[in-house]
């Protein structure tokens, strides 16, 4: 991991913090396939460090993302 906030969690929170997030894309309706994604640090376009998670679904996702 880094960043700085992802190097402050430890395995377990994070494990956890993905659980959460399939449990929202379940109750959204996703569970066909969704992407998440985590923003960390000043080059993953954060100015006030934290995290917080997205969960995308509800179309088809390419790659690159974008």
């Amino acid at each position: 991991m880094s960043g700085p906030v992802l190097r402050s969690l430890g395995i377990l929170l994070l494990g956890h913090l993905l659980i959460v997030a399939k449990n929202v894309a379940k109750k959204e309706g996703l569970l066909e396939g969704y992407r998440v994604v985590i923003n960390d640090g000043k080059l993953g376009a954060q100015s006030v460090y934290h995290l917080h998670i997205h969960v995308l679904g509800g179309r088809q996702m390419t790659w690159p993302p974008g």
